[in-house]
């Protein structure tokens, strides 16, 4: 085959296939998502405060919808005192739009910036109380059987039982009245409100970095919410919590 023949053949097949790319490859370009909706202090439709419930609050409004971030100033410090280890944070959303909005918790992950950026995805409330009912079902069975082996820790053991069934009843209580649902927004019911849950137990967490980076990510509509923030208070920044009557 000549030299001039080799070329025309090859010229024939590079232009068979960028025709083909240049068919199909738009149409993926179409499918990219949006960029997210990234919290920033001072940007326009964010606003942030220090409340005297001992909160943060970040909020990002969009054209037909709002989202508030709630974090308790001393979440760091609660995590190794429940009765199963988690961090919580308290999110709104509220709708300002004429048609519907779906709204699931169950998408929002947290990044724990300073641990390899590991990322949790929030609990299933329904699967988290069961968890804790089994774990406190298992530590009524090994009370149980210490007890036999030595019955005169009778009474230290069965007190701390009592408190920690206790402290698990309300538990659930809370995780099912107060957990965040996944709902559809509309003029009729705008708002919607809850807590969302993430796990601690990980490898890679260990003890908390001073200040604790995160980065909370909330799919909403086409966009995915984000929201960065610290803990704890940089020094000097201290909320006063208001007593309750």
């Amino acid at each position: 085959m000549s030299r001039s023949v080799s070329r025309k053949l090859f010229l024939a097949i590079m232009i068979a296939l960028t025709s083909g790319v240049a068919r199909t490859v738009p149409a993926a370009w179409s499918k990219e998502k949006p960029p997210p909706l990234r919290w920033a202090e001072g940007q326009p439709g964010c606003t942030f405060s220090r409340d005297d419930d001992g909160k943060y609050r970040y909020a990002l409004w969009s054209d037909d919808y709002g989202a508030i971030l709630a974090v308790d100033s001393q979440e760091l410090d609660k995590v190794h005192h429940r009765i199963e280890p988690f961090f919580s944070v308290h999110i709104t959303v509220r709708y300002r739009g004429n048609q519907t909005l779906q709204v699931d918790a169950s998408r929002v992950t947290l990044e724990f910036v300073k641990h390899f950026k590991v990322v949790q995805s929030s609990l299933d409330p329904e699967g988290f109380a069961a968890q804790t009912q089994s774990d406190a079902d298992e530590l009524e069975y090994q009370t149980e059987r210490e007890l036999r082996k030595h019955p005169e820790r009778k009474e230290e053991r069965e007190k701390y039982l009592r408190t920690y069934q206790k402290e698990v009843a309300a538990f659930l209580d809370f995780l099912t009245l107060r957990s965040f649902p996944m709902t559809e927004l509309d003029p009729s019911h705008p708002e919607i409100s809850g807590w969302v849950f993430f796990s601690t137990k990980n490898k890679w967490l260990g003890e908390w970095k001073k200040p604790e980076e995160f980065l909370l990510r909330f799919p909403i509509a086409d966009h995915i919410v984000e929201f960065p923030f610290e803990l704890p208070p940089q020094k000097g920044d201290l909320i006063l919590r208001k007593r309750t009557p």
